[in-house]
């Protein structure tokens, strides 16, 4: 990086500052808007509706023919587009958003978890292996037990090890992961399969958890989890496809109408064949790993970058591990473990070649990093491929950006870099974070309120599998900032909680620039897309800790409803 930091230093003595961003030009959707006398097919009446459109921030109506908007305004101007075949939706009062876009999911993942093992509420050993247990008989012969979503501290602190669990889980081999997606528990069964041995080295970039003679304990961190991924039984195409409706399902009940995928080149045939056979309901930006940014480049040029449905054109990349494991990269050793400063899962040189070749291609690079070491060096590599590679409206974005050095705060806005954040992963970490990291590093995590007063464009997400995909409880999370254990009731860190407002454009009209998409949807306006959510509920007049239990009644998607509260029985 010394290297790096040199040529950067060049860069910057020939160059100017503050110099306007070129625009890239962003494609418009194909057709015509409907004349305002047709007759429309859908329509809200009789409601509070946050546009996200700061020209026209409130309207009472809007009106759908076909997947877009066609009014949006008062009760009175609706009333002519209407005739006895459109469907008349009565809010009741209640309030209509933009359709919730999650900046950050594993989609298909999330849909193979929905009927796995579930270890996150798992509060003692005990309880852990109960939950494996009581699985266990569900399995068919010979399959393995994957999922799990298990998090030590609920129980002290102890890490599992295989043989809590080898008594249970009758030879199956166990995969079983933890919450942050950075660690898994592998059982004896699975590591014979995987021939893991005391004498296997830890490979670059990750950790085998040994006991005191040497010996693997069943967790293995960051990379070394391919070791035992590796050995996996593949799951079959019906299985994901099944999985992704499951997760449609599931996140249209939580009022998502789009997400940005994290994942493979796997995972995004599983998502052509559903939009092939016309079953997404569900809008996938899908994002394929940055080592792969020539086959993207070489795919965009034969087919496109796809269309409103489904959407290529982003690399995900990572920089280090995560906060929970110790394995975030970190300028100072942890509070807990003063000589350990983390890991890089890429090396520096490695991420610097690999975005810039993708930046050259015109391709949307993410890089996941948390610690305030892996932050700080990612923003010098971001702005050096800025210098070298010339002006463009690239968009960056560093996916969790958790723990920022303060000194780094106005750096995000100052390169345009987007901080794709999850609000939900701080009410959950702050239950333990100060303790890794002390009080003066956690004034700065998750540091929503600064970054937007630097005048960073922050969007939000969820991490599912690793975080539920509930908008709701994030926008909860970002203005309440009430740790899940309700022992920080006035907020963990307060002063860095946001307004309604700004946790709403974070889901919804930041969200969609951060895709290059907002031509075409993150506000409600006449000729974007028809993607909107009916609340149970008024959030601008609800107490803030009752934010996240507000019902979702009903969630519209190119003007088609995929989710409708059901009615209670009577």
């Amino acid at each position: 990086m010394n290297g790096l930091k040199f040529l950067l230093l060049t860069l910057l003595a020939g160059s100017l500052t503050g110099c306007p961003r070129n625009k890239q030009k962003v494609g418009k959707r194909v057709g015509l808007l409907p004349e305002m006398s047709t007759v429309v097919s859908i329509a809200i009446t009789n409601a509070k509706i946050w546009t996200g459109n700061d020209s026209l921030p409130w309207a009472e109506a809007l009106a759908v023919r076909n997947d877009s908007i066609v009014y949006i305004g008062s009760q009175a101007g609706l009333q002519p587009l209407l005739d006895k075949t459109t469907q008349l939706i009565d809010a009741q009062g209640n309030m209509v958003t933009p359709g919730f876009i999650d900046c950050h999911v594993h989609l298909l993942e999330g849909g193979y978890r929905l009927t796995a093992v579930q270890l996150n509420e798992a509060t003692s050993k005990a309880d852990f292996v109960k939950r494996i247990a009581n699985y266990t008989p569900t399995l068919s012969k010979n399959a393995w037990m994957t999922g799990g979503n298990w998090d030590e501290t609920h129980w002290g602190g102890t890490l599992p090890e295989a043989n809590w669990v080898d008594s249970v889980t009758g030879g199956h081999p166990v995969w079983l992961n933890r919450v942050d997606g950075h660690s898994g528990l592998a059982n004896t069964a699975a590591m014979k399969a995987a021939g893991i041995t005391a004498a296997t080295p830890n490979p670059a970039g990750g950790v085998i958890v040994r006991d005191a003679k040497g010996n693997p304990t069943g967790v293995f961190r960051d990379n070394a989890m391919s070791l035992i991924e590796k050995v996996v039984a593949p799951v079959t195409e019906a299985e994901k496809d099944k999985a992704l409706q499951a997760a449609m399902d599931f996140i249209a009940s939580k009022g998502v109408t789009s997400v940005h995928h994290m994942g493979t080149w796997d995972e995004l045939a599983v998502f052509r064949r559903a939009h092939q056979n016309n079953n997404l309901k569900t809008r996938v930006y899908a994002n394929v790993p940055l080592e792969t940014w020539a086959r993207l480049r070489d795919e965009i040029a034969q087919t496109g970058r796809g269309d409103s449905w489904l959407r290529i054109g982003g690399l995900k990349g990572f920089a280090d591990g995560s906060l929970g494991s110790h394995t975030a990269a970190m300028k100072k050793g942890y509070t807990d473990a003063a000589k350990n400063k983390g890991i890089f899962v890429t090396s520096l040189d490695t991420l610097y070649q690999q975005i810039g070749l993708a930046d050259r291609a015109d391709l949307n690079v993410m890089i996941h990093a948390i610690g305030d070491k892996s932050i700080f060096e990612l923003l010098y590599i971001f702005e050096a491929i800025d210098l070298e590679n010339g002006d463009k409206d690239r968009r960056f974005r560093i996916e969790h950006a958790q723990h920022i050095d303060s000194m780094d705060i106005p750096r995000f806005a100052g390169l345009g870099v987007i901080p794709s954040m999850q609000p939900y992963h701080l009410i959950d970490d702050g239950r333990w974070a100060q303790k890794y990291i002390g009080a003066e590093r956690a004034k700065t995590s998750y540091a929503f309120q600064d970054l937007l007063t630097s005048g960073a464009k922050v969007v939000f997400g969820s991490d599912w599998f690793v975080a539920p995909p509930t908008p709701l409880e994030g926008i909860y999370a970002a203005v309440t900032r009430r740790t899940l254990d309700d022992k920080n009731p006035k907020g963990w860190v307060p002063a860095q909680k946001i307004s309604l407002e700004a946790a709403l454009k974070a889901y919804t009209k930041d969200a969609a620039y951060a895709s290059f998409e907002e031509r075409i949807k993150g506000t409600l306006e006449v000729g974007k897309l028809a993607d909107f959510v009916l609340l149970g509920g008024d959030l601008t007049q609800i107490a803030p800790e009752n934010l996240r239990n507000v019902p979702i009644l009903m969630t519209v998607v190119g003007g088609r409803v995929v989710y409708q509260l059901p009615k209670p029985v009577q």
